[in-house]
Formats: C-alpha cells, structure tokens, sequence
C-alpha cells in the first residue's frame, strides 16, 4: 500500500464566458404527463425579463510567471464568485463541466454535444450554478463510475438545484501515467490525480512504489506537474492532457480494470418532452416513513409493472437526522431519515411508468421526478 494522500494546489488559466440565449419554457405537454402522477414539479425559469437577462463571465488575466510556457487560449475555471452581468449572445451551446482543459469530463460533454463550447468550472457546485444563472446551456456531471462506484457529491447536488435531467452519456476512462520531458519511471516518487484515478490504478500505482497526492481532477494534476516541471513526481491522466499540457505519456491503460467506464448526467434548467420511440430512462429521489417492509413495498411498485431498475442509491436526508434514542443505543439517534433515488428503464410517456409512480406517491413522504430522457445504449 502507498502512503496516506495529501493536497497539491491547482491553479487555474485565463478565459471570457459569454452569455447564452435564452431557452423556450417548459412544454405543457410534459407538466401534464408528470401531474397525472401526483408529483409536485419545481416551476419553470422561463424567459427572462429584460432587467433580469442571463448573466456572464468576465474573467480576468492570470499574470503567473509559471503558465506562461502554457498554450494562451486555455479557460480559466469558472468559480461562483464571477459571476457578472456583462457579456453577449454566443451561438454555440455552451456547457459546463467540472475540472480544466483535457479532463474526462470535457470529453464527455463534447461527446454530449458535438461542437459545444465546454466550459470549465472548478467546483460540480459551480457547473449547477452555472446552468441556473443563464451563464451555460447546459452541463455535464458524472454520477458513476464501474470501478469507483457513485459521485456522491452529484447526487446531493441534484436535489439542491433545480436543473433537470435530459440524457446520459457513458465515457471508457483509460488513464496513463505522465511527467515531464525527459523523466523516466525511475525517476518518479511521487504521483498525482484525483483520488478515483488513483483507486482506480491501485495495482499499477502500488508495484511502481509511488506516494499517491489526491487533488482535485486528473488533467488539474497533469497541469500542476507541467507548471511547475515537476521532476519527482507524475500524473494520472487522459492522453488528451498529456497532449495538451506537453507531458510524456510513460504508460498507458494503467487502471487495474480494463472496463473502467464513467456514466455522466446532462443537466439543463427545462425538461424535456420524454417520447417511447426510443429507449428512456427515468430518475427518481424519494423518501419513505420508517417502518418493516416500507423500502420493498416501495420498489414493489415498479417490479409489479414489469419496470426493471438500473440503479439505487441511498443518501442520508441531511440536517434531519432523528434524535430520539432507542432504549438500547447510548445517545445516538435510532434511525437516520433516508433518500432513494432509483433509475428505471421506462418512459414518462408511458402509462405504467406514470401509474408506477402515482402508486408509489400514495405513500412516500416525498417524491421528485429528476428527468425522463433517452438512454445512452451505445459503446462508451
């Protein structure tokens, strides 16, 4: 086993955002189909008033010593304290991911989005503020990983925010091991990337002897190595980054999997219209009273319907945590109030998806449909 991680520093480059036009409203259509349910849907943005248009970015320049052997045109991230109201019209959809140029993440927005503007942000927080604020069209967000298992953080975004979901895209993620020109695997002591990355390539990692840094994205790492000519320690990261940031690829297809695939989520403040002429996929987060059989009684409702379900994750019901004490426990509270949110193979468009989920409305404490959208059945 490596040594414990610790944080290395990321700095960002420059870039200027502009403002995005403005979508339709939410369509009737689909209000009707998700009311016939029983859900209570958050009301839609619609388009904005002349005093309250969609605001922009206006970054300003990086003056740092060390980027400047760096290509200029690279974004800066967006952080949600630049947040302005300058800016124009862009007609390229834009969309936001988290992390920095060669990340995973852009490539699965431009595989999203064929010919989008992808537009860093530094925080998942600050790509749901991004889309909300009118800065961005849209944006794309992983959810999970087949080695790493769910983005956790994701999932509690998701029901902060009041975006909605409008498909997935799935990513094969085939990390490498890069440094500096010139820097052998001998010379390495050291190796940096995002702490998934990392587990991700445990064996590999572990047989090579190096200490393992978590920051925060894989092309942040590749970048932090190439700013500061690193000479003892490398990256985990995509080859696009490696290309981007002038590294030397020392190995590929290091991770311990071969089939290391990231699902991600596009988001967009409108739903869309879900339709049957092609495989759909619904998300759900819900929330039950306490009590034997409450949790199968709930997932009952889909089995009974022939609706098979694709995922479930549960996530504790933050800041609500009972505090009445079990007569056996010593101070702890005797249970922890839980969502679910479940993903199932069915269309909003469909009359056993709608009749599913007005059962299940009939006794769950809380209920929100996320997104009806088509199904990414295709090669990642």
């Amino acid at each position: 086993m490596a040594a414990s991680t610790s944080r290395s520093p990321i700095s960002p480059l420059p870039s200027t955002i502009r403002n995005p036009k403005p979508i339709p409203r939410c369509s009737s259509t689909l209000k009707s189909v998700y009311r016939c349910c029983r859900i209570s849907l958050h009301a839609c943005d619609g388009t904005k008033s002349s005093h309250q248009k969609a605001r922009a970015v206006e970054l300003q320049k990086l003056g740092r010593e060390d980027a400047k052997d760096l290509p200029s045109t690279l974004p800066r991230p967006l952080t949600s304290a630049q947040l302005s109201n300058l800016g124009s019209e862009s007609p390229r959809l834009r969309v936001a991911y988290q992390g920095v140029r060669g990340a995973y993440s852009e490539s699965a927005a431009e595989k999203a989005y064929r010919n989008c503007e992808a537009v860093p942000c530094d925080q998942f927080d600050t790509a749901f503020e991004a889309v909300e604020s009118w800065l961005v069209d849209r944006a794309v967000l992983p959810i999970e990983n087949s080695l790493g298992g769910s983005i956790h953080r994701n999932y509690d975004l998701l029901l902060r925010h009041r975006l909605h979901i409008v498909g997935e895209v799935k990513l094969a993620i085939r990390h490498c091991l890069l440094a500096n020109p010139g820097i052998k695997v001998e010379d390495l002591k050291r190796v940096l990337s995002h702490p998934q990355a990392l587990a991700q390539c445990e064996n590999t990692l572990t047989k090579l002897g190096l200490v393992r840094e978590a920051v925060d994205d894989t092309a942040g790492a590749a970048k932090h190595v190439a700013m500061q000519k690193l000479k003892d320690a490398g990256a985990v990261a995509s080859l696009t980054a490696a290309k981007i940031y002038g590294l030397d690829v020392l190995a590929q297809d290091i991770q311990d999997d071969s089939d290391n695939v990231t699902r991600f989520l596009m988001l967009a403040r409108e739903p869309i219209i879900p339709g049957t002429n092609k495989p759909f996929k619904t998300s759900i987060v819900f929330s039950l009273e306490e009590g034997p059989g409450m949790l199968f009684k709930a997932l009952a409702v889909f089995a009974m319907r022939n609706i098979n379900l694709t995922k479930i994750e549960s996530r504790p019901l933050q800041k609500h945590a009972l505090q009445a004490p079990d007569e056996n426990s010593i101070g702890f509270p005797k249970y922890f109030p839980y969502l679910f949110y479940v993903d199932f193979e069915a269309s909003m468009a469909e009359e056993k998806a709608q009749n599913a989920l007005g059962h299940l409305s009939e006794f769950a404490t809380f209920l929100r449909v996320l997104g009806s959208y088509p199904a990414d059945s295709g090669l990642p």
